[in-house]
């Protein structure tokens, strides 16, 4: 999916589409945090949520990912 960069005031944005917000449950006022990645070609951009001790947004990102993939099992699996 391509997004323009646009100009806000004195800022450059990028909007984010509805679908990929109510899946990340982001609202307006919502926090993110914005990793370079090693390759410094690309972004990620994930939600800040209350981390535990210990566990750094990278992995935290990528256990939510495998969340999101694997929901309706995890929830079949949850109704046992």
């Amino acid at each position: 999916m391509n997004r323009k960069v646009f100009r806000s005031g004195n800022s450059l944005v990028v909007s984010l589409p509805p679908d990929i917000l109510d899946r990340l449950h982001l609202a307006d006022g919502s926090e993110v945090s914005i990793v370079l990645a090693d390759s410094e070609d690309a972004m990620l951009l994930m939600p800040v949520r209350e981390s535990l001790a210990g566990i750094s947004p990278e992995y935290a990102a990528r256990v939510e990912s495998f969340i999101e993939t694997y929901r309706p099992a995890l929830e079949s699996l949850s109704q046992r």
